[in-house]
């Protein structure tokens, strides 16, 4: 079974995080559930504190105005929440500013609210962290794009090792003026030039807004079916075509696009032309996309460090599925059950084959609370967009192909062109043999772990065998178990000796 730390669960709670940023002032109320974060109220304000900085050195006066009402909003919304509850951030703006000082006293004393100011190397830090949350295995370099900086960080496979703080931000470049593509090439590259070496990386992870909205445009114009933003990948070609077109629009041409947010007219363009040059100065190859950022890395380093060397994939399974009064031990004996036998196929997902099959163990009883004529769609659709951290859009699809397979014999998932995009045939046909496996445990077991227990599958000589501890053939080895049997040996183009 896939190891988890000694430590026992925690129990699952709420935890809110304020965000005052260059650009926008945002709440987020999280559940906190193990090593899983889910979001569970989220509200924007787009303020544009930063957007006078360059020119004054002070706060913006009327983004000042705008953040201190929703500020005030904020602190009501989480009336009677405790301070331990409540995590708070400003960034570059706030941090920068002559008047920043002000502005947080005045905070302090309209709202009651405590806002820690981050330094320019704990904002670097926290969003590196936040990466880190959303993909334990990331490696590379990451860049989180705000209103008035760009934090660079390098990390070592475990978090975050070294980092800088450019004033690379639209607002730092100019923004809200149209672009002057030439004058503003050349101060990003003036600013990266130095760190170009330090920071150079085949795979660069993208945080922040702006940057998400040029992959949701990359999205569109590719026609790909799969509209996440988590994990979402591009190639350098693809990334430079979509920053490239993204440069040359105009304000009114940016207007005319479905599916980008009407607040970054004035900055995507600056956003993409960074976006272009840390490809080029950097050598990156490879963009991945990160919906975790600064908020979800100081709700990481908050976690005690057994929770944090928890898979987050796992966890937000298990935490998906969870029902009360219900054995959580199903997924694990299952995946104790069924690991040993997958485990001798031809790997399709290399080193990640064990953590994608424990997860998907702990997903065997997702469709317990659903309509059982639609209950293998339905399914589908939850894993194919569940809001769960920890994997790539491939091994997304993959989870929710198993899924389908779980709860039906169809050959086919509901959404099969999605699926023909990310998934090649080799894993689709993986995934319906997990799934039919997964079936084959529950059905024999009638989902009772104990019961599961007293058989075992396994591959002996490329044949499959399932057989049952002496005593207990005519309790386990029915009729309905020798069709789910034969499925799974169908799916994996095996025979299967029963008995």
């Amino acid at each position: 079974m896939w190891p988890r730390a000694d430590s026992p669960r925690p129990e699952a709670r709420q935890a809110a995080v304020i965000d005052v940023g260059s650009n926008s002032v945002r709440l987020v109320i999280y559940r906190v559930d193990g090593r899983a974060l889910w979001t569970v109220y989220n509200e924007k304000v787009v303020a544009g504190l930063g957007r006078d900085l360059p020119a004054t050195g002070r706060l913006s006066p009327e983004g000042a105005e705008t953040a201190i009402q929703a500020l005030r909003r904020f602190r009501a919304v989480l009336d009677g929440w405790r301070a331990d509850e409540v995590t708070t951030a400003a960034t570059a703006a706030v941090r920068e500013a002559a008047d920043g000082g002000a502005f947080i006293k005045r905070v302090k004393d309209e709202s009651g609210l405590d806002i820690r100011v981050l330094s320019g190397e704990e904002e670097a830090h926290y969003a590196a962290l936040g990466v880190v949350a959303g993909d334990p295995s990331a490696q590379g370099v990451v860049g989180d794009l705000g209103g008035s900086s760009l934090e660079l960080v390098r990390l070592n496979g475990t978090g975050p090792v070294e980092g800088a703080t450019l004033p690379l931000g639209p607002f730092a470049l100019g923004a809200p003026k149209p672009l002057d593509v030439d004058r503003v090439r050349r101060a990003v590259d003036v600013q990266l030039a130095p760190h170009a070496n330090r920071f150079a990386s085949r795979d660069f992870h993208a945080v922040g807004g702006a940057w998400r909205n040029l992959a949701l445009l990359h999205m569109q114009l590719a026609d790909y079916p799969l509209h996440v933003a988590h994990q979402y990948e591009m190639s350098r070609a693809d990334a430079l075509d979509v920053t490239r077109f993204v440069e040359r629009q105009s304000k009114s041409s940016l207007e005319r696009i479905q599916g980008l947010s009407k607040k970054r007219f004035d900055t995507l363009p600056y956003s993409a032309l960074v976006l272009d040059q840390l490809i080029e100065r950097l050598g990156v190859e490879r963009i991945v996309i990160s919906a975790y950022g600064v908020r979800e890395g100081m709700l990481l380093e908050a976690m005690p460090k057994a929770v944090r060397e928890r898979d987050p994939l796992i966890e937000g399974c298990e935490a998906l599925t969870a029902q009360k009064g219900v054995s959580p031990d199903l997924g694990g004996v299952l995946e104790a059950w069924i690991a040993p036998t997958f485990e001798k196929l031809p790997p399709v997902f290399g080193e990640r084959e064990r953590i994608l099959t424990a997860a998907a163990c702990r997903l065997a009883d997702l469709g317990a609370r659903l309509h059982p004529d639609h209950r293998a769609d339905l399914a589908f659709e939850q894993v194919l967009r569940a809001p769960i951290a920890g994997m790539t859009h491939a091994e997304r699809a993959f989870l929710a192909c198993a899924m389908f397979s779980r709860h039906s014999s169809a050959p086919t998932p509901p959404d099969g062109g999605t699926v023909g995009r990310i998934l090649s045939a080799e894993r689709r046909q993986r995934a319906r043999a997990l799934g039919s496996a997964i079936r084959l445990g529950c059905d024999l077991s009638g989902r009772n772990p104990r019961l599961l227990e007293k058989s075992s599958l396994a591959l002996v000589d490329g044949r499959l065998t399932l057989t049952t501890l002496a005593g207990w053939e005519d309790m386990l080895l029915g009729e309905q178990t020798a069709k789910r049997a034969q499925a799974l040996a169908q799916a994996l183009k095996m025979r299967i000796d029963i008995g």
